[in-house]
């Protein structure tokens, strides 16, 4: 076996368990925190009070218009200086927790938006209230327009989680790089890294097709 052959099999364990241990988990969690953030978000900008429109609209505002690098650093770095230290994958965790929830937050806005409003007066005329039409007419319709953006921005995620190793999470670039400092091979393995990416996210844009038509069947 050529030796590059070799230190791509040597490596490939490290980083694919890195792969499971953090990188996945940090995306899953963040995605799902997300989805609750923006909904939530996108809730209170469509029909929330005034004053509290502001405060969901700053953080948008703030979050879309500041690097996720940044955001990290400040989250990790910055706030121990005001006396509030977190541990790496947690820090990571809420960084891109509210970066996912500020983009997923415009998504759901616009999906509600697209509902025809016929379909509010239809559900209250026949004695829906406001919050049944949302449950049960809105929100379905919704998922049908929300979900191929919501899917894309899972498979950004996945490629995004690997500013988490600027933090010092273990996931799979950090663990790249530390095999890179001891073997001094960074094309090879860059490479091999690139290729577990791009592996995560064709088996993703790939389950992306069947959750589509799985919902349509509903449309």
């Amino acid at each position: 076996m050529p030796p590059w052959m070799q230190l791509m099999y040597d490596s490939f364990w490290r980083l694919f368990i890195a792969g499971i241990m953090f990188t996945l988990p940090l995306a899953v969690l963040s995605f799902i925190g997300g989805l609750v953030v923006g909904f939530l978000v996108a809730l209170v900008r469509l029909y929330g009070p005034h004053p509290l429109k502001g405060i969901v609209d700053f953080y948008v505002w703030v979050i879309r218009g500041t690097p996720l690098l940044v955001q990290l650093f400040l989250i990790f770095y910055g706030l121990p200086s005001v006396g509030l230290t977190l541990n790496a994958f947690p820090a990571a965790l809420i960084g891109f927790t509210l970066s996912v929830g500020a983009y997923d937050s415009e998504i759901i806005r616009g999906a509600i938006i697209s509902v025809p409003k016929a379909q509010w007066e239809a559900a209250w005329t026949i004695g829906m209230n406001s919050t049944q039409a949302m449950r049960r007419v809105i929100l379905p319709q919704s998922i049908f327009v929300s979900l191929p953006p919501l899917a894309n921005s899972f498979i950004s995620l996945i490629k995004e989680t690997s500013l988490a190793a600027t933090i010092t999470v273990p996931e799979m670039f950090l663990t790249t790089q530390r095999i890179v400092s001891v073997t001094y091979e960074p094309l090879i393995l860059y490479i091999e890294a690139a290729a577990i990416y791009l592996f995560y996210s064709t088996l993703l844009g790939k389950l992306q097709n069947p959750l589509e038509s799985y919902f349509r069947r509903y449309e």
